[in-house]
C-alpha cells in the first residue's frame, strides 16, 4: 500500500526550471515525465518555436522550445538540456528547457497575479512567486500551444 503526503488545497506543486536567465516552474500535475535531451527531426515550415519532433515509446512527440516560445531566442540544446513531457489541452508536448531544478510545494496565497497589462512573453505567465532568489515565473501551459495543426504535429 503507498501512502501519500495530504496536499491541501492551500498548497500547490510546481516543476521549477530555468530557461535562459528565467526561473521558471509548471503545475507538476501537467507534467507526465522529465528526459534528457534526445536530438528531434525538424518539421518543414514549423514555427521557430517548434524544434522538431521525436519518438517517444511510438509516440510522435513535438518539441517547443519554451525560451524561444517566451521570446528570449532560441536554444542550441546539449545533453545538459531537458524535455518536460506534459500534457496539455490532451496533447503530450516536449518542452526544452536549460536545466530541471526542484519539485515544491508552495502556498497559492504566496502567488502573485501576473500583470494584467501584459503582452508578449509576460502574456504566457500565470503567476509569479517571489522568492530570496529572486522571482519564479508561472508559465500558464495552455497560453503555449495553439490550435493549428503543426502545434500537434
Amino acid at each position: 500500500m503507498v501512502i501519500e503526503p495530504i496536499r491541501s488545497d492551500a498548497q500547490r506543486e510546481l516543476v521549477s526550471f530555468k530557461t535562459g536567465q528565467l526561473a521558471c516552474g509548471v503545475d507538476i500535475m501537467a507534467v507526465r515525465e522529465i528526459r534528457g535531451w534526445t536530438p528531434a527531426t525538424p518539421l518543414p515550415h514549423a514555427p521557430e518555436h517548434v524544434h522538431g519532433v521525436i519518438n517517444l515509446r511510438g509516440e510522435v512527440l513535438p518539441i517547443l522550445d519554451l525560451g524561444g516560445r517566451l521570446g528570449m531566442g532560441a536554444a542550441e540544446p546539449t545533453d545538459r538540456h531537458a524535455i518536460i513531457v506534459a500534457s496539455i489541452r490532451g496533447r503530450m508536448v516536449g518542452l526544452l528547457v536549460d536545466a530541471v531544478s526542484d519539485i515544491l510545494t508552495v502556498d497559492r496565497a504566496a502567488i502573485q497575479p501576473a500583470p494584467a497589462d501584459a503582452r508578449g512573453p509576460a502574456a504566457f505567465v500565470e503567476g509569479l512567486l517571489p522568492s530570496e532568489a529572486g522571482m519564479l515565473s508561472i508559465i500558464a501551459l495552455d497560453s503555449l500551444v495553439s490550435d493549428a495543426p503543426v502545434a500537434a504535429a
